[in-house]
């Protein structure tokens, strides 16, 4: 067995466009497929950023980012 010590890995945290754009999961009614992104508040663009196939995907989505989950709305 191996066993890694030191530091660990950080992330990076990315920024959006705060002003104009909101952390949203656009989930398919039909198929239940999720993608996490940003829209667009003045044009209703979905930008796409990554599919979420698990909690896990979503939360690396938020820590990416720097999004609490509160901030992150869901669309149909």
């Amino acid at each position: 067995m191996h066993f890694h010590f030191g530091k660990e890995k950080t992330i990076q945290k990315e920024e959006y466009d705060r002003k104009n754009k909101i952390p949203v999961i656009r989930a398919s009614i039909c198929t239940g497929e999720q993608v996490a992104g940003f829209k667009d508040l003045r044009t209703g663009q979905f930008e796409e950023i990554m599919l979420i196939a698990s909690e896990a995907d979503k939360t690396a989505f938020l820590e990416r980012y720097g999004i609490e989950p509160s901030e992150l709305k869901k669309v149909w």
